[in-house]
């Protein structure tokens, strides 16, 4: 009878000191009437996340480097929801031209930072130049734009309601894989961007987002698939695709709960957990999955770990 009794207690007292210090506090980041910005927004998961959020009644801005690709989005988001759109062309890598168009955009409500690219390469014989261009668009690129969209972000906020910045990392920013160093390095930074800028902005009621989507079916994937090493995409391979509208919905979803980090599929989630350590958590009820639950997940990472460093072993085998 003690022993059932404490089989409660215990459960009922966690979730209930859980409840008390897990912060952030709950938010509603609201949609509708609101200006939502998103970079890499003429194709891929941008242009799902841009449907999304203009079918919810958002006025939305969308800025890529293609001006072509722009003009096709934009007619394609208008025709579809009869919404605001206004596109921006512009190289994230540039500080000043993120600049002009943000400032020219308007004040923002959600910042959706989803620029990336991926040239998967080992380390040892991908050239420094690829390397450099993908630190140059996933980290510094993400920096320019809150740089350049915080003080407008900033102004009048009490007055406009909560707002949001949403990061587009990877699954691959939770991990690393084999042919991913240089990627996976730009996707592991923006977690500590994440992190340190959420303390930095909260008494702003700005909420940061953080997403992890797993391999997704978009044009990128299919150029990224040419240069993969074998190795890669027996690994990368374990975790599945989701379509670009799937992660779309899953991140909004995210973003409108101010979730810090938005698992996309059942394997993001089980990373998000046993990843989770000093990362904000706003729902107690996740946070009690995560104390609970991280020793069994961190078990289950060491089998995945098992069953690729055979891979691996293997493979070299058969090279030799």
């Amino acid at each position: 009878m003690v022993f059932i009794s404490l089989l409660v207690l215990l459960p009922l007292s966690l979730l209930l000191l859980l409840y008390v210090i897990v912060r952030p506090r709950p938010v509603t980041v609201p949609i509708k009437n609101r200006h939502v910005f998103i970079t890499g927004g003429s194709s891929g998961i941008g242009l799902a996340l841009a449907h999304r959020f203009a079918s919810e009644g958002a006025r939305v801005s969308i800025l890529a480097r293609d001006l072509r690709k722009l003009e096709d989005a934009k007619e394609a988001i208008q025709l579809a929801s009869g919404a605001e759109v206004s596109i921006f062309s512009a190289d994230v890598r540039h500080f000043n031209s993120v600049k002009k168009a943000i400032e020219d955009a308007g004040p923002i409500d959600i910042l959706v930072c989803n620029q990336g690219v991926f040239v998967p390469q080992e380390m040892e014989i991908q050239p420094l130049d690829e390397i450099k261009f993908m630190i140059d668009v996933n980290v510094m690129g993400t920096f320019h734009l809150i740089k350049a969209a915080l003080p407008m972000m900033k102004k009048d906020r009490k007055s406009r309601g909560p707002a949001s910045i949403a990061i587009m990392s990877s699954q691959a920013g939770q991990v690393g894989i084999y042919g991913y160093t240089a990627y996976s390095a730009s996707k592991f930074a923006l977690r500590g961007v994440a992190e340190a800028l959420q303390q930095e902005v909260i008494a702003d009621d700005i909420h940061v987002s953080l997403i992890f989507p797993p391999d997704t079916d978009t044009p990128g994937l299919e150029e990224e698939n040419k240069r993969r090493p074998e190795m890669t995409t027996v690994i990368a391979g374990s975790s599945g695709m989701m379509k670009a509208d799937e992660v779309a919905k899953k991140s909004i979803d995210g973003i409108k709960r101010g979730s810090f980090i938005i698992p996309c599929n059942l394997e993001g989630l089980l990373l998000s957990i046993v990843t989770a350590g000093l990362s904000p958590q706003r729902s107690y009820l996740m946070a009690f999955v995560e104390v609970v639950f991280v020793g069994i997940v961190r078990l289950v990472a060491l089998f995945f770990q098992w069953n690729w460093y055979g891979s691996i072993e293997k493979w070299h085998s058969k090279k030799k």
